[in-house]
């Protein structure tokens, strides 16, 4: 985080990992679609708050998406062929132009934070409230009162209490790295850490 401007958190050492990947374990975490329901509700299942769910989205600031993954918003939301009305009009021919509906790659990627591509902050949550979310469950996080609060706070509007995300970022990392830690002889302290010891 620090090499994109944000701030470090201390990170809890010495945790046992895991023997085996299981694919299976990607249904735990929100889908690129999901309603806020479903996000609260995945992200309740494993200790964490709705505060911590708008907050963990924001590392979104940094990253980007495949065309696959959110084009049915600009040609054919919901089988209207329509494009999603959450989407700013100013927004959705630049996100057209990056990923036609003719002759266009599916794997061509886009920013999720057209404000400020590897730059950590909350211009992320600014694009959301300017209907410029790219993922639709991103998107949702300004449409939806329960989560929009949050996206204020962060934004500091309306005389609400400010947020400081990074520093939010850091303490909702921290809560999630300790949900189903291994204890015991469970899984290993590896001395390698992307590889199993052998």
């Amino acid at each position: 985080m620090l090499q994109t401007g944000g701030h470090s958190w201390q990170v809890p050492l010495g945790r046992r990992d895991g023997l085996v990947s299981i694919g299976a374990d990607t249904a735990n975490l929100p889908a690129f679609n999901d309603s806020i329901a479903v996000q609260i509700k995945k992200f309740a299942d494993k200790g964490l708050n709705i505060q911590d769910l708008v907050t963990l989205v924001g590392g979104h600031t940094i990253g980007t998406a495949a065309c696959a993954v959110f084009s049915y918003r600009l040609y054919n939301f919901n089988n209207t062929n329509k494009p999603d009305p959450d989407i700013n009009p100013s927004f959705l021919p630049k996100l057209r132009a990056l990923c036609p509906l003719k002759g266009g790659n599916p794997l061509s990627r886009v920013a999720l934070d057209t404000g400020s591509v590897n730059s950590f902050g909350s211009s992320f949550y600014d694009n959301l409230k300017k209907g410029r979310g790219v993922i639709e469950s991103d998107a949702k996080l300004w449409s939806n009162p329960t989560t929009q609060v949050f996206v204020k706070q962060f934004l500091g509007l309306r005389g609400l209490h400010g947020l400081k995300f990074d520093v939010e970022f850091g303490r909702a990392m921290v809560k999630m790295s300790n949900i189903g830690v291994k204890t015991g002889t469970q899984g290993e302290i590896r001395r390698v850490c992307a590889a199993i010891n052998r």
